[in-house]
């Protein structure tokens, strides 16, 4: 049990929890953003990170300190945490991005390790192969294995009181993902980085990425810290919390700006295509798109900088707050109505339903149904599975009505949980709010759960009484089940 790191709260797979940073001495709360720290060029200064937007952790790169002629003896002489000025946890990256953007890199993991523990960070990340996405089996097997030889070597450095991280690598295979977490999870590291995953999202394939994080996390245990390497666009930070992610490092909050782009949780915009910001971060407020046009390239980038973060953070926080009111799944649902490409990751999302069941908190406030997807919730599928806990017999009315002393049983029947013994309906997540006007897959997924506690129960006898459900939800009721149009009663 890795005791740096507690959770408090779950949500889906998605949790609040605290990140214990020794070297640092601080604790830093998840879900947490890593503002990215690009040692020679500073778009918004460490100690602004802290004091303006509250980062209690960022990341840089060691291996750019390593190599550089500038910063290398400074680093060596002063630590990270003084010659950045930033008084929170300090994590750095090893070169495998490098790595993957040019081919080869100059270091070792040994070799970027002590040096990482020499310049004082409180993080510090070995040499992984970052494997991108729909290579060849066998190269994605042959670099994992590489990936995992380098893992079991820094799992025997002496790093003194620096967490280092396990990045999980493994391609688009899921089984590998699982295998790769698996194994890092049986080393003594201690924060789990998912790797090469920023190909998916700068092509926007959120369903490969949902598909990805569900695999790892399947292969790590809940003492384990998730980092999503790159994850920088708020648009998909509640995806990927719910998926069960505690990390995420950030460098688009300054790229962006540099190409004049404007960040928002519903997508991005083009500066010179814009009249109103619709926002309320300090930047918003005090001035208007034109502003920004108007101003020298630095002056508008470090601004535009400055709302790329206010945004990001914000999104952190909103996340945080569906987390402790339970209600994350609606966020998610929210969030996906931004993009097609997000729909589909959270369509994905809910694949792995019954994987994030595990974790769910048991009893919430009203769930909230507002898609078809929420058909699909977590929720759903506990009550389905719970429906093989009951032993009947006798004559069952499963009805939308009232109840019918005629038979010896009367159950309430709702869209999308299915069957619900009466008794239980002011019970979670029963009071669920939903609408008059119901998608046929509500009345699909209520008739599994009829049909799930006809088949545990074959000794009893059902009569299902409803109001007008769809045929494509009548066709789903077993034909031992008696079906009655209350309309026509």
């Amino acid at each position: 049990m890795r005791d740096h790191f507690e959770v408090g709260r779950y949500d889906a797979a998605g949790r609040l929890g605290e990140l214990t940073v020794p070297r640092a001495g601080v604790t830093v709360e998840t879900p947490a953003l890593l503002p990215v720290v690009n040692p020679h060029v500073q778009t918004i200064e460490p100690s602004t990170l802290a004091s303006e937007f509250g980062a209690e952790i960022l990341i840089t790169n060691s291996y750019i300190l390593h190599q550089s002629d500038d910063l290398r003896e400074p680093a060596e002489r002063q630590g990270l945490h003084e010659l950045l000025d930033f008084p929170g946890a300090i994590m750095t990256d090893s070169g495998s991005f490098q790595l993957a953007e040019y081919g080869e890199i100059d270091v070792t993991t040994e070799e970027i390790l002590a040096f990482q523990q020499e310049i004082g960070s409180d993080i510090g990340t070995p040499v992984d192969i970052p494997t991108p996405p729909d290579v060849a089996r066998e190269r994605a097997e042959s670099e994992l294995a590489t990936t995992q030889e380098r893992l079991e070597i820094a799992d025997g450095v002496d790093t003194g009181e620096m967490l280092t991280t396990a990045p999980i690598q493994g391609s688009t295979y899921p089984n590998l993902r699982e295998r790769a977490a698996e194994h890092a999870h049986g080393t003594d590291l201690d924060v789990f980085p998912v790797g090469a995953v920023v190909p998916l999202m700068n092509e926007y394939r959120y369903d490969d990425l949902a598909d990805v994080v569900a695999a790892c996390k399947r292969g790590l245990g809940e003492d384990a810290p998730v980092h999503l390497f790159g994850a920088g666009h708020p648009m998909m930070f509640a995806m990927a919390v719910a998926l069960g992610c505690d990390l995420f490092d950030s460098a688009a909050y300054a790229l962006y700006a540099r190409d004049g782009r404007y960040l928002t949780v519903r997508g991005t915009e083009h500066l010179d295509d814009m009249e109103y910001f619709p926002c309320s971060c300090p930047v918003c407020v005090e001035y208007e798109p034109a502003d920004l046009r108007a101003m020298d390239d630095q002056r508008g980038e470090d601004l535009l900088a400055r709302h790329n973060l206010h945004v990001t953070y914000g999104e952190i926080r909103t996340i945080k707050q569906a987390i402790r009111d339970g209600d994350l799944m609606e966020l998610v649902d929210s969030r996906a109505r931004a993009h097609p490409t997000m729909l589909d990751g959270y369509r994905t999302l809910l694949d792995h339903a019954e994987q994030l069941e595990t974790t769910d908190r048991i009893a919430k406030d009203t769930v909230f149904h507002t898609s078809t997807e929420s058909a699909r919730r977590p929720e759903v599928v506990r009550h389905h599975q719970r429906l093989d806990r009951f032993d009947l017999s006798g004559s069952i009315l499963l009805t939308e009505g009232e109840r019918d002393e005629g038979y010896d049983e009367s159950w309430q029947v709702t869209p999308p949980f299915g069957p619900y013994p009466r008794e239980m309906s002011d019970a979670y997540p029963f009071t669920a709010e939903v609408p008059e006007r119901l998608a046929p897959q509500a009345y699909e997924t209520a008739a599994d759960g009829v049909a799930r506690l006809a088949e545990c129960n074959p000794d009893a006898t059902f009569t299902l009484a409803q109001f007008e459900w769809p045929e494509s939800a009548l066709a789903r009721v077993p034909d031992s089940v008696t079906v009655r149009h209350l309309g026509e009663d």
